[in-house]
């Protein structure tokens, strides 16, 4: 049975670069960077020379690159450490965010909106799931908003977002701004992606890197607090033992994920579009935000009077890997926050795929996987009557 990985946005495939440079660092002497002999050192140089890629390739400086065990901390940091540092200087700290952010940066909204004298403001989105940047500028006449934070584009259906208009409105306000680019990223080149942007988020498995790997990008001199003291590593800014193999390993994947790009986008967009026009001719089915701006590897889709769960059931057993991206960390199937933002109806909502692929799938794939799909919700059709 041939099988077909259609899951990138949960974890891209590792890249053989980034296990070549990762492998160093990954058995016998991997020296403390925070000690002073030899190989305290080389590990120092190593995540040095890591930082300094990171830094050339997301626009910031190479003191401002904050190296994290993930996406999901480097979100919490940007929240968290921006607020708690405006809020020692401020009566009170607004965060302002969208309703269609990952929960990364959602929970830690909810985390600091309980602290005493913070609170969060949720921004409106279109039937697209585009932020509306009317609600953004009303947002803004708060007088102690601390940070706004809207996604560059969206994990689950791929949406991307006008941070280039959210940033220049922060910017115009005074207010920091934070956009967590973890799915953005293989596709944009973060050099000059976001424009007047003052932070990103990023992780390495999205990139075929590994994963507990990420950083927080500062794009201007920034106060944040660290949440993790420890022993001053990253400037004070985030404390504990850098882990040099994840460091090495994430500017590997970012830097390949740059080197690839323009192939990686012309290919992928293209089979994209013959993916979503396949699964649109099918009974039922509803290609999500078909007329926005799209990243160039996802197809989200819906369809009416079927169940996530037993679609991806029968997809698993032909070979097909991909996801309803509407599953809690425990695995258990949830309703979608972000459809439910968009105003998507719940029996639809619940019958969500999303199938997301990199440069490395062909067209090939593609058909074959639109075809096994085509079977899939053929059977389950059958199986459960005609719709109502």
């Amino acid at each position: 049975m041939s099988e077909y990985y259609f899951d990138h946005a949960a974890s891209a495939p590792r890249r053989d670069e980034v296990t070549e440079a990762m492998a160093p660092w990954m058995h016998g002497v991997v020296g403390n960077p925070s000690g002073s002999h030899r190989m305290a050192r080389l590990a120092r140089k190593a995540i040095e020379e890591a930082r300094d890629t990171v830094a050339a390739l997301t626009g910031a400086k190479p003191g401002d690159v904050i190296f994290t065990a993930g996406g999901t901390e480097s979100c919490t940091l940007a929240v968290a450490g921006v607020t708690h540092a405006h809020r020692r200087t401020h009566e009170s700290s607004m965060v302002v965010s969208s309703p269609i952010e990952h929960h990364a940066v959602l929970d830690a909204v909810a985390m600091v909106a309980n602290e005493p004298g913070v609170s969060s403001c949720t921004l409106g989105v279109d039937e697209d799931g585009v932020v509306d940047l009317s609600t953004l500028e009303a947002a803004l006449a708060h007088p102690n908003v601390a940070l706004v934070s809207v996604m560059s584009a969206n994990n689950e259906t791929g949406v991307v977002q006008p941070i280039e208009a959210v940033a220049a409105l922060a910017a115009a306000a005074g207010v920091v701004s934070h956009s967590d680019v973890v799915a953005a990223a293989p596709w944009m080149d973060l050099r000059t992606w976001g424009g007047s942007l003052d932070m990103l988020s990023l992780c390495g498995h999205k990139l075929g890197g590994p994963v507990n790997a990420g950083a927080l990008i500062l794009r201007r001199s920034l106060t944040v607090d660290a949440l993790t003291p420890g022993g001053g590593q990253e400037k004070g800014r985030r404390g504990g033992t850098v882990d040099v193999a994840a460091c090495v390993g994430l500017a590997a994947a970012l830097s390949a994920s740059d080197r690839d790009r323009e192939r990686a986008v012309a290919a992928t967009t293209a089979r994209r579009d013959e993916l979503a026009t396949a699964l649109a001719s099918l009974p039922g089915c509803a290609v999500t935000a078909s007329t926005a701006r799209r990243l160039p590897g996802t197809v989200h889709v819906t369809f009416d009077g079927l169940v996530s769960d037993e679609l991806l059931f029968l997809l698993d057993q032909a070979g097909v890997y991909a996801s309803a991206a509407a599953s809690c960390s425990s695995g258990a199937a949830v309703s979608s926050h972000v459809l439910a933002a968009m105003g998507v109806s719940p029996s639809r909502a619940k019958g969500s795929l999303r199938l997301s692929f990199g440069a490395e799938t062909s067209a090939a794939d593609c058909a074959a996987v639109a075809s096994l799909v085509a079977a899939a919700v053929t059977r389950l059709q059958a199986e459960n009557g005609p719709r109502p």
